[in-house]
């Protein structure tokens, strides 16, 4: 009976953690979704047979960030309020309570990645255009890895900035700022293309390395702001700061 009570008790946290950022950060998720399919739409019916599978995958991991903030919105929240304290109070680790804020922000942005290229990629087939090898290796290796790995980015930044903060510095609240934080490594891929695609260096082996590459880079970043928990989100990081 215990050992049924304690296996359940991470995935209840997780489906409350989910739906409670759903419900809070539902902004967010309805700003990411919307603009992701707006623009998917807008490129597959209106443009060129080669502007959808160029620019599409570029630019859906910048607001399948901002899709994701949800989590975060709940854990500096919760942080504020005391719950984190009281949750701690009961035996829950802060490796637990990053893993909630972590594993939610992924729910998230897939939740904008699948919409987004379900719609897109619909009317883009709609429109008489076939999938080609470049679309799929642009959503297969950057656009979804992508978003997913600057979402982990921008919840492990955010996460470490409220538990480092205090209300005396204003920065108890990182959600107006991480936000712009996470969409940097797209933004940066994106300049480096337009820059290569300016200089005549441009070809679809050299945008696919480019995309692979920045993807590898960003990867690793967040493994390496995941091997410090132990060091910077302690217990006492955790504690309401009023």
């Amino acid at each position: 009976m215990t050992s049924s009570s304690s296996s359940e008790g991470p995935l209840s946290l997780l489906r409350i953690t989910v739906r409670r950022a759903t419900v809070s950060g539902r902004f967010f998720l309805v700003y990411g979704t919307g603009i992701s399919v707006l623009l998917g739409v807008t490129l597959a019916a209106f443009s060129g047979s080669n502007s959808f599978p160029s620019a599409f995958p570029l630019f859906l991991p910048i607001f399948g960030v901002v899709g994701s903030m949800g989590g975060l919105v709940v854990f500096s929240n919760d942080r504020t309020k005391g719950v984190l304290e009281y949750l701690i109070a009961y035996g829950v680790s802060p490796r637990r309570l990053f893993a909630n804020v972590l594993i939610t922000s992924l729910v998230l942005a897939s939740i904008v990645v699948s919409v987004a290229i379900g719609v897109g990629v619909g009317v883009y087939v709609a429109k008489g255009h076939g999938v080609s090898s470049y679309l799929a290796l642009a959503l297969g290796i950057y656009a979804i890895p992508m978003t997913l790995a600057s979402a982990a980015f921008a919840a492990t930044v955010g996460v470490y900035w409220t538990a480092l903060s205090s209300p005396r510095q204003g920065l108890n609240s990182p959600i107006g700022l991480v936000p712009f934080v996470g969409i940097l490594p797209a933004l940066a891929t994106l300049g480096t293309l337009v820059g290569l695609g300016l200089s005549g260096k441009s070809s679809t082996e050299v945008f696919l390395i480019v995309l692979g590459t920045a993807f590898g880079l960003i990867a690793i970043v967040v493994l390496v702001l995941l091997g410090m928990i132990g060091r910077l989100l302690r217990r006492e990081r955790l504690l309401s700061p009023a």
